[in-house]
């Protein structure tokens, strides 16, 4: 053969071979080329001022999110997203943390949480004095603050069916929950005032213990409320120590926020430090105008306590007016036994004029006179009743109230008692506004609504405390942008990492990689909050986009239906 075909053989042969290798190469990268092609991520939220909750203060970034888990956050090379969300303009902080919240009940209703989620709440904190478990029967009478429709029935006993019950129904927002002390006394004692047998005190630790192996993140107490009001020093000091061996913490409304709160807060303190858990003061505050001003004394007994090596905080509401049950105005002893007693008393005409005397001239040892503290009648502002011929009274003050009954204060309360079955809510203003901003400046303060997730829809929830709307919201609109009362980055670790750290929330609270993906998306500009103490029912406005697990919940300011949350358990689940 001579030597040019042999060449030109050669040529086609080596044509063939690279194409042969080309077409093989191109089989093997496709399936990476198809792999690269897929989105890194599940959400990706771009040009916005990252606070990561740990109180630094804000940087340009990305936030990526996947499995519903933060996966990477800050100047991120090419990421890819099924969904990204431009942030532009807008501040990207983890999702807040609500510390005191009264949702038991009302997330089972409409699991949809809207004046929470709407406020860029992702985590409802609940089970303040009484919670939603353990009982001992279906049938036990049921004393807790959480709004609820009439004819709502309990179908759970323990703290862990209610978990159950709570999850399988569906939630837009994470929740976690205490043990009330009040609950086990209820439990074990019933709304009776008495020492508790050896016995009985066992078996109310026992309750404790099992609440906390179910998930409970502590104990909680409310000591101006039968019959947590029943319980000793002593008592709670046992079944604190019961929630500390499983890592929880001693939360407490505290018997006095007046003349008394030295007292009451040295109480508390002694309970941790007697009990070894740390303690969590809620709606720390400065009640009764003849007290105002004087809510630096109670800092310093605070910082008092830390400064010597006592893990002490507390939450804060940026209201000056609060919200509790109408009955709060009655003396102590006829807020023993059942609503039907109770009931029983207020028609005898004979205990009205020991009520009217005992509200104007005081009782020993009674300091909680609602009346007294808000300055009369016209501080106390009738909040949520049920009865339809009574809805006119809602959001009137209870001397207007007698006014529209044609009587007196005492006789128009006492009225509107009876007919209301024996409780009602009532909002009282005893606060002053210096004394909340010296409050909210503290370090160790975090904020908590002591509100529920409510609807405007929800007759039952009447026309409740702005809070339920408004708290997180207004903290960054009023006290933020307009009064400069706090730093953008340190109110939002009030709101996120400090509640976190609070509660034992491991995975929450801060903007890092591996945390859980609970984010809310704000306009540090126009946030603010709505509701008013005679319209409730706003919205606020400026939180576009709230994200729970991964899941956005709040869209353009829109509820997508979404229901990601989950039930978050303490550190003593076994």
């Amino acid at each position: 053969m001579c030597p040019s075909r042999l060449l030109g053989k050669l040529r086609v042969a080596l044509v063939t071979i690279v194409a042969a290798c080309c077409w093989m190469l191109s089989c093997n990268t496709q399936p990476t080329t198809t792999q690269n092609a897929q989105p890194q991520y599940d959400l990706l939220i771009t040009g916005g001022h990252i606070i990561d909750g740990s109180g630094s203060p804000w940087y340009e970034g990305e936030v990526a999110v996947k499995d519903g888990r933060v996966a990477a956050v800050g100047r991120l090379v090419n990421p890819t997203a099924k969904r990204v969300i431009d942030a532009t303009g807008l501040v990207v902080a983890p999702g807040f943390i609500d510390l005191h919240t009264h949702s038991d009940y009302t997330l089972l209703v409409d699991g949809d949480g809207q004046s929470k989620i709407r406020q860029g709440v992702t985590t409802e904190i609940i089970g303040e004095d009484v919670s939603a478990g353990p009982f001992t029967s279906l049938s036990q009478q049921d004393v807790s603050k959480s709004p609820r429709p009439s004819g709502f029935k309990r179908n759970w006993v323990s703290l862990a069916d209610y978990f159950d019950v709570l999850q399988k129904s569906g939630i837009s927002l994470n929740v976690a929950s205490y043990v009330g002390a009040g609950q086990v006394w209820m439990d074990v004692i019933g709304n009776v005032n008495r020492r508790p047998t050896p016995e009985e005190m066992k078996k109310m630790e026992d309750l404790v213990a099992q609440a906390m192996q179910q998930g409970a993140i502590g104990l909680s107490s409310g000591l101006i409320y039968p019959p947590n009001s029943f319980e000793t020093t002593d008592d709670l000091i046992h079944l604190a120590s019961a929630a500390a061996r499983y890592g929880g913490v001693y939360t407490s409304h505290i018997r006095g926020e007046a003349a008394n709160e030295p007292q009451a807060l040295a109480e508390a303190i002694e309970i941790g430090e007697k009990a070894h858990l740390p303690v969590h003061i809620l709606h720390f505050k400065m009640d009764g105008k003849p007290n105002w001003g004087h809510a630096i004394d109670q800092v310093r007994i605070i910082q008092a306590a830390r400064d010597r090596g006592i893990e002490v905080t507390a939450d804060q509401y940026p209201y000056i007016a609060s919200m509790t049950h109408l009955e709060q105005c009655l003396p102590p002893k006829f807020l023993e036994g059942s609503l039907e007693h109770r009931v029983e008393l207020l028609k005898d005409p004979k205990v009205r004029e020991e009520i009217r005397r005992d509200i104007a001239q005081g009782l020993p040892g009674w300091v909680n006179n609602e009346v007294e503290s808000t300055g009369g009648w016209h501080g106390v502002m009738v909040a949520g009743v049920e009865k339809p011929e009574d809805k006119q009274y809602e959001g009137k003050r209870m001397d207007e109230v007698a006014k529209m009954m044609h009587t007196d204060p005492v006789n128009a309360f006492c009225d509107l008692l009876v007919n209301e079955g024996g409780t009602a809510y009532a909002i009282y203003f005893g606060m002053s506004e210096p004394d909340v901003e010296l409050i909210m400046k503290q370090p160790w303060v975090g904020i908590g609504s002591d509100g529920a997730a409510v609807s405007p829809t929800m007759a039952f929830a009447g026309k409740p405390h702005p809070r339920f709307y408004g708290t997180f919201p207004r903290v960054l609109g009023v006290y933020v942008r307009e009064k400069h009362v706090l730093a953008l980055a340190d109110a939002v670790r009030k709101m996120t990492s400090l509640p976190a750290h609070i509660t034992g929330l491991k995975d929450r609270g801060l903007l890092a990689p591996g945390m859980a993906a609970d984010i809310t998306i704000f306009d540090p500009q126009t946030v603010s909050d709505k509701a008013t103490f005679e319209d409730p029912f706003q919205f606020p406005v400026g939180i576009p986009f709230v994200i729970v697990n991964g899941v956005v919940v709040i869209s353009k300011g829109q509820h997508t239906g979404a229901r990601p949350g989950q039930v978050l358990l303490g550190r003593g689940k076994i």
